[in-house]
């Protein structure tokens, strides 16, 4: 593999299918694809760039640049996992994916969106 290269992988099982992440941590960034459900798709890619937080304490937040796929849900999911790894490493993050599931209730909503946070920091971890 051509240069410093890292790659990664996660899965978060869910009751109704999984949730899953494959990164590559280039030098200075991170790119992510996120799938899962029954039809694992490209509904949105998110830019996450870190910068100096607004809030002058300090801390690292991050500027988002969102592209969706018209009639795709997927930001949310995207937006989170993207701005938690640039904030937390100082990497700029792409995160691309979809999860989709018909049907899907407000309950299994609540546990994709658990799912993404647990990879969101899982991911900022070993992309560190």
């Amino acid at each position: 593999m051509a240069g410093n290269v890292r790659k990664i992988l996660r899965q978060k099982q869910l009751a109704c299918g999984a949730l899953c992440a494959e990164a590559a941590v280039l030098d200075g960034s991170c790119h992510i694809l996120l799938y899962g459900g029954q039809s694992p798709h490209i509904g949105c890619t998110v830019l996450a760039e870190p910068r100096p937080s607004l809030l002058g304490d300090g801390s690292v937040s991050a500027t988002v640049s969102v592209l969706n796929v018209c009639g795709h849900k997927d930001e949310a999911i995207c937006r989170l996992i993207a701005e938690t790894v640039a904030s937390r490493t100082g990497r700029v993050t792409v995160c691309t994916g979809g999860f989709h599931l018909d049907g899907i209730t407000p309950e299994q909503i609540g546990e994709v969106s658990a799912a993404a946070r647990a990879l969101a920091g899982e991911l900022a971890e070993a992309a560190d």
